[in-house]
């Protein structure tokens, strides 16, 4: 009896041991292939070099469905790790909403917004409303996650918001302005997410330009650009500037089907500093659709088909910029090349597939065209990449042979993800030495299907279909055979 008792206080003893040490050092296993559940580096730098505490009031719904209850389970497995790494810098809690009265005014006066799931209880189903969201104080600034995302990254979110709290000096980045050039309205998807750790200024090009722009943002003129605009920026590379570029230098019209030259000059200016933006259009059999009018019988049908003059790129270099990019549509696009001087580096971030061609001004499109697999001898054509002066003075760009492919184009419709992390990195890249655009990609959640070509697909397809049938017929055979040689060794003399 008392050798039981004392095995039962040894083991209370551990446990509670183990429960004191967990609350202090915070642990767990991270399987998952993009390290979802491991903290970046840059979270832990940003952590450890806090000044002062951030509160962080996490306001949760309770008995959600076990799908959106998760969410608030790996964020509060999140917030105790930040507070462990953060040395208690990091306070949280959380708080019910759907207690009602004072409680949930408070969450809604923050700027937390409930949402309706839908819900069964007792063979009924109902709408709930819930919260799923968090409030971020430190001394007199705060800032709103209004709904955390099921499945998204957690950490790029409070991450960016904790920095965005404690760093109170924000660099700059200059928008060039003027010429065409796409206005902040027109890069809203861009600014708002720069927004969160930058200022970004409209910067009039036809003045010298400030030293205080960590980096300058040009994408997208239109008409000529001035001498002096070249000399300015010229003079803003040579004190170790940096700047990200998107042009077009040739213009798809899809209403016209044309393709024309667009002379602002700045492709001859790129050109002067070891890149080309050529006068050519990149058709690729990976691509985008386009709807079309197609009669049938008597009706007229709107008929999505695949148009090669918008390329869906893929294939991208091992590059911070590009990490955890799985596809970027760019929307008539040039290619970008080395003019091999030898003072200058270049490195391309991003080609064409295996199966892609490049088309020489003048051009006209023919949207209903049968495209074959002829029609693209070329493979890994480059659409844009960095672009980097190793002798003094030193520089870097980042330089794209499209101009369109962060561009809202249609007011309240949404671009693709990564079509505006592509431009963000490669401005956060330039910019930024925390290391944040890291988080941006992590935990991707899509997986484009890879391109096969139609024999392979006829392969697979009668392969799908007959190999179940052969390896049944196969099957029947040797068991047919095994039991023949069963009966024949039973009708011999000598079977016991």
């Amino acid at each position: 009896m008392k050798k039981n008792l004392t095995t039962i206080l040894l083991i209370s003893g551990i446990l509670l041991l183990v429960n004191l040490i967990s609350r202090r050092y915070f642990v767990r296993l991270d399987l998952t292939k993009s390290g979802e559940f491991t903290l970046s580096k840059s979270t832990k730098n940003i952590l450890k070099n806090l000044d002062d505490p951030i509160t962080i009031t996490a306001y949760f719904s309770k008995d959600l469905p076990a799908n959106i209850a998760k969410v608030r389970s790996d964020f509060k497995d999140m917030l105790v790790e930040y507070a462990n790494r953060s040395g208690g810098k990091i306070n949280y809690e959380f708080i019910n909403p759907n207690e009602g009265g004072e409680v949930e005014a408070t969450a809604q006066k923050a700027g937390i917004r409930p949402i309706l799931i839908d819900v069964r209880d007792k063979d009924q189903s109902k709408q709930q409303k819930a919260y799923l969201g968090a409030v971020l104080k430190m001394g007199e600034r705060t800032d709103v996650l209004p709904f955390i995302q099921p499945g998204a990254s957690m950490e790029y979110d409070l991450t960016t918001s904790i920095k965005k709290i404690s760093n109170t000096n924000k660099p700059s980045l200059g928008l060039i302005a003027g010429y065409g050039c796409a206005t902040q309205q027109e890069l809203g998807q861009v600014s708002q997410t720069l927004s969160a750790l930058y200022n970004v200024e409209p910067v009039d090009p036809n003045n010298p330009i400030a030293d205080k722009y960590k980096t300058l943002i040009l994408v997208r003129p239109k008409d000529t650009i001035k001498p002096v605009v070249f000399q300015n920026l010229d003079a803003y590379l040579n004190k170790g500037g940096k700047m990200v570029i998107a042009i077009n230098n040739v213009d798809g019209n899809l209403q016209q089907a044309t393709a024309s030259e667009v002379s602002t000059g700045m492709a001859e200016w790129l050109a002067t500093k070891g890149v080309n933006v050529n006068k050519d259009l990149i058709v690729d059999s990976r691509c985008g659709q386009v709807t079309v009018q197609q009669q049938q019988g008597f009706f007229t049908m709107m008929t999505p088909i695949k148009f090669p003059y918008l390329p869906l790129a893929a294939d991208f270099s091992s590059h911070p910029v590009t990490k955890g990019l799985e596809q970027v549509i760019f929307p008539f696009v040039s290619s970008v090349t080395a003019k091999g001087d030898s003072s200058v580096k270049f490195t391309s971030l991003v080609s064409s597939s295996e199966k892609s061609n490049t088309q020489n001004l003048p051009l006209a499109f023919d949207i209903q065209r049968q495209w074959t697999q002829t029609d693209f001898p070329k493979r890994n054509i480059s659409m844009g990449g960095v672009v980097e002066k190793i002798s003094a003075p030193a520089w870097k760009m980042i330089v794209y042979g499209d101009g369109d492919f962060a561009i809202n184009q249609q007011e309240g419709k949404s671009l693709s993800p990564d079509n505006i992390n592509l431009l963000v990195n490669s401005i956060d890249w330039l910019s930024d030495e925390s290391g944040l655009m890291e988080l941006r990609t992590k935990g991707a959640t899509t997986h484009p299907i890879k391109e096969i070509d139609d024999s392979k697909k006829s392969f697979l397809k009668y392969a799908n279909f007959l190999v179940p049938i052969l390896l049944v017929i196969v099957y029947g055979f040797i068991r047919s055979q095994r039991n023949k040689a069963i009966r024949i060794q039973r009708m011999s003399e000598r079977y016991v």
